[in-house]
């Protein structure tokens, strides 16, 4: 991409040659780059995706300030609502200036609830302005027929990150839940609550959000995709979960459910329903009420943005900043325009060759996969087949989408940045829900273009890899094959495996949910997943916390079927011609490890750990690299590893799955 700054592909600097590189890989493939980068006050965690996003991020602000200098007189649809989006977030005098007063015709509803009945009112008159107050309603392909979209009910109502926050005893959770509910008593008094009763209010509010965290899911049982596939009709629905008029939610929100409804997590429908009984109504007011604010926070006056930070950003993650206006305007309107602006994007600064290329290792690697699914002594020659299908069809999406949406019908006022946002996100929710009922659409992505990230999706069977994400230090046009197979064919290797990790199996060749294993091979994946679970449960995070080997399980086997699947793939390449060592002094196997290493570089403050430790199915980024190395015999020759060291494992003590 043009504007970004060369990068060698192997930069001694950014090593610490004083450790050992059978002591701690992470730090001697990274530890200079870890001195030259620390955290800056505005992250949590600082690492090289990090750095890629910002600069990202500063071409997207050049893109999106280009067009705001000429958003009025643009004739151009795009260009003119991502101008006049950025423009008015920007405004800062407006916004402080309303205070939160873009909320009063909301505010205004909640304070009319004369009934229980109008609860199911607000709740359906806030989603239909894409304020979600209590659930979440979504498309997504259903788990039976993957060609047809279904409607999907997920939990929500909660403002804290994960349910744990609410159920766990320990002293972490609950200073949480302590700090949080002076939170909410503090955005309350910015709205003219007296402090004293704000104070009573707020315990109100955290006691109403535990008992939907207690009814909920935890992150570990949302990953199992059949505990949260439970396909009702509109009929079963009224009939469980009868406080909430389904048949007029779904009639309002103009959503068609003839297919049915997929209720992620009955549980906490039923406690939905029973607190739309027996919580007092001037509990749901002021619950009503914060939950508004905190949705809104961001976008009224600098007063509730930077208190929303004070718990967020500073507490939960240990932030010493907030970022820039810029900064955190450009990612508004990224997320309420991003496909409009991944079209500009992509326009300037991707080029066709990088699609080229990612083609050809795409399809390298999905060959090697295809030999070690064949080599498998642990797998059936029933299971086999349907493997090598699923792996066939396969889809691969690189760069941008095919198709662009239209953001014709969309209107963009001049009156307030929270009514812009408002407006937008209505448009985009409308969008989404059309979708529901009808076939399909293969071509749709689900990340912008500008995006530095990739991902697998179990129910359409596809491997996406945005513009963004192509280039260093994860795609190198110009560099040697070794580097490229270690960065972006590992992470290639990564999303492919994802389809055969331990709940991306359970998905078939079309994407519907259904067990095409043998039940002897199903028990032998397990037990050799386990061996991968049990290795990173061991791993230290902080004082008496450790890595969460079955949290992070379905990543874990990622990381560890992206590394020996892309060195493979590299292995094919040098039949052609093998290089000789490089000038940098490595040789081209161990580039290959080096240049996989250096992704996952990032400093982290120490909340940050524990937070992520917690809420991430992705483990920390030293456990991504010293995490499955051990694993790979390769990865021992390359850098002479021996016993005694300690990325060393015995052969028989390693994970070995795909």
């Amino acid at each position: 991409m043009n504007k970004v700054k060369h990068v060698k592909p192997i930069d001694r600097s950014n090593l610490d040659t004083k450790v050992e590189p059978g002591t701690d890989f992470y730090h001697f493939a990274n530890g200079g780059w870890l001195k030259k980068h620390p955290i800056p006050d505005e992250f949590s965690r600082y690492g090289t995706f990090d750095k890629l996003r910002e600069d990202n991020r500063e071409i997207v602000r050049s893109i999106i300030e280009e067009v705001a200098a000429k958003a009025d007189s643009s004739g151009d649809i795009l260009s003119r609502l991502v101008g006049q989006f950025y423009s008015m977030g920007m405004n800062t005098d407006l916004i402080d200036s309303l205070s939160y007063s873009p909320l009063e015709n909301e505010l205004k509803k909640i304070e009319n609830i004369n009934d229980h009945s109008e609860l199911s009112d607000v709740i359906t008159s806030f989603y239909l302005q894409s304020l979600p107050t209590v659930f979440y309603l979504y498309p997504s392909p259903d788990r039976d027929d993957s060609e047809w979209i279904l409607a999907n009910l997920h939990q929500g109502g909660m403002g804290l990150p994960d349910v744990d926050y609410y159920r766990n005893e320990d002293e972490r959770s609950k200073e949480i839940r302590e700090e949080y509910s002076k939170y909410i008593a503090k955005m309350l008094v910015m709205t003219g609550i007296p402090e004293k009763e704000a104070g009573s209010l707020a315990h109100i509010i955290l006691g109403m959000e535990s008992r939907l965290a207690h009814a909920g899911m935890t992150r570990l049982e949302q990953r199992d995709p059949h505990k949260t596939f439970n396909k009702k009709k509109l009929e079963e629905l009224e009939h469980e979960f009868p406080n909430m008029p389904w048949k007029l939610f779904f009639k309002s929100m103009e959503v068609n459910v003839d297919g049915g409804v997929n209720v992620g997590q009955p549980k906490f429908f039923t406690e939905l329903s029973n607190m739309m009984e027996d919580v007092p109504l001037e509990n749901w007011k002021i619950y009503f009420k914060w939950r508004l604010l905190n949705m809104a926070a961001d976008l009224i006056s600098s007063n509730f943005e930077e208190t929303k930070f004070d718990f967020y950003g500073r507490f939960l993650s240990d932030k010493k900043s907030m970022q820039p206006r810029w900064k955190r305007v450009t990612t508004s309107t990224e997320n309420a325009l991003g496909e409009a602006i991944g079209k500009l994007f992509v326009e300037k600064y991707f080029p066709p060759e990088a699609k080229s290329r990612m083609l050809d290792l795409v399809e390298n690697l999905r060959i090697v996969l295809k030999d070690k699914i064949e080599g498998l002594e642990w797998m059936s020659v029933e299971t086999k087949t349907e493997a090598h299908e699923k792996l066939k069809r396969m889809r691969v999406k690189i760069g941008y989408p095919d198709k662009w949406r239209s953001y014709d019908d969309l209107e963009i006022s001049m009156k307030s940045y929270y009514e812009n946002y408002k407006e937008a996100a209505i448009f985009n929710l409308k969008y989404e829900l059309d979708k529901i009922g009808r076939p399909a659409d293969k071509d749709e992505w689900h990340m912008t273009p500008q995006t530095v990230n990739a991902y697998y999706h179990p129910l359409l069977n596809e491997i996406v890899f945005p513009a963004g994400i192509l280039q260093p230090p994860f795609f190198f046009r110009d560099a040697d094959d070794a580097v490229n197979y270690g960065a972006i064919g590992v992470v290639i290797g990564h999303e492919m495996t994802h389809g055969f990790d331990d709940q991306g199996r359970k998905f078939d060749k079309n994407g519907n949910l259904n067990d095409w294993w043998t039940e002897e091979d199903a028990e032998r994946f397990n037990e050799r997943a386990r061996v991968l679970e049990e290795q990173y449960n061991k791993i230290p995070v902080a004082e008496d916390v450790f890595a969460d080997g079955k949290l992070s399980l379905g990543e874990n086997i990622a990381d560890l079927g992206g590394i020996n699947i892309a060195y493979d793939a590299l292995k094919e390449a040098w039949k052609k011609k093998k290089p000789e060592d490089g000038a940098d002094g490595f040789s081209p196997e161990q580039r290959f490890f080096l240049a996989y290493a250096h992704l996952w570089a990032n400093n982290i403050r120490e909340k940050e750990k524990i937070r992520l430790t917690k809420e991430d199915v992705h483990s920390l980024g030293i456990n991504r690299v010293n995490g499955p190395l051990p694993n790979v015999e390769n990865f021992h020759k390359a850098f002479g590893i021996k016993k005694g060291d300690k990325m060393y494992l015995e052969p028989l003590e390693r994970a070995s799955i795909w």
